[in-house]
């Protein structure tokens, strides 16, 4: 490596630690000279999102559009997750429910749909509404038989939070690029799952996405927002990054097919182990095509 390489690195290097890293914790004089970037800081930054390539349809030889499910429980998915109690950390760290909650209502997230092929836009009052559950209890219905009126300690709220988002669901594309000559994802949807809010209490409630968000849409949030990054706390990693680079564990249960595009579920019943195995044989085709590509 030749002088001016490892200039150029270690220039690289401090630059990316400035930039990600939590501004000017070292030298704040007050707790509130911490995240205040210098005016050097702020030029040096380059606070966009990396842009996607442009891809021309001519180019795509092969593709297949995949859904996958994203589950929290597993330990690898936790920086989706946590954290889920934010009265006790500081306003730089948010679950990815929370940050695609904030943008949707302060209206960075201008439009939300009703599925996964983004045809119906839902409004922030049509998630409200499944959200949030309002109940009277026992003596709030005695009273109300009684002809009074119902006290305020005897309504209970049940309202959807960080901590009750079980897994994502995201949609995606794989696509072979004849001009690169290699297989590429292109990460199009997400959706948080949450349970029923009807029956979030019961043991096993249904699970249903809240709403579908089109992930390019979301780049710039996603980009500012950071996950915790376990190795080293200094290096942050945005969520648009930690996703693009495929940086969670997902399971395929639905891929586009010839049945409506219906899910592993819909023809592999009752059987878990079976449509675990059904979702790694089609990840394995998949990854197939390229090898195949180059096998004479």
């Amino acid at each position: 490596m030749n002088l001016k390489s490892f200039v150029l690195t270690v220039a690289c290097v401090v630059i990316a630690n400035s930039a990600f890293a939590q501004a000017n914790i070292l030298n704040a004089k007050s707790p509130e000279e911490i995240g205040v970037k210098t005016d050097a800081q702020i030029l040096m930054d380059n606070d966009k999102p990396l842009e996607y390539g442009y891809v021309d349809d001519r180019d795509i030889l092969y593709a297949t559009m995949i859904w996958e499910k994203v589950v929290l429980d597993e330990r690898i998915n936790f920086p989706m997750y946590y954290p889920i109690d934010t009265n006790n950390i500081g306003k730089d760290r948010r679950s990815l429910f929370d940050v695609l909650m904030r943008s949707v209502k302060n209206g960075d997230i201008e439009n939300i749909y009703d599925d996964s092929y983004f045809t119906t836009k839902r409004t922030l009052k049509d998630i409200e509404a499944s959200m949030v559950l309002v109940d009277t209890t026992e003596l709030g219905i005695e009273q109300f038989n009684a002809g009074e009126t119902i006290s305020p300690e005897y309504i209970s709220k049940r309202e959807i939070s960080a901590a009750d988002v079980k897994e994502y669901h995201i949609k995606g594309m794989y696509y072979f690029d004849k001009r690169l000559g290699e297989l590429k994802y292109r990460l199009l949807g997400i959706a948080p799952v949450v349970p029923d809010v009807n029956f979030i209490d019961e043991d096993e409630p249904d699970l249903v996405p809240l709403f579908w968000v089109f992930f390019p849409d979301a780049r710039d949030v996603l980009h500012h927002a950071k996950a915790f990054n376990g190795k080293n706390s200094a290096i942050p990693i945005s969520f648009d990054h930690l996703l693009n680079s495929r940086r969670f564990n997902g399971y395929i249960f639905r891929e586009k097919n010839v049945q409506g595009n219906r899910a592993i579920t819909e023809y592999i019943t009752d059987n878990a182990l079976m449509q675990l195995l059904e979702s790694d044989r089609i990840k394995e085709r998949i990854r197939d095509f390229e090898q195949d590509m180059w096998t004479y």
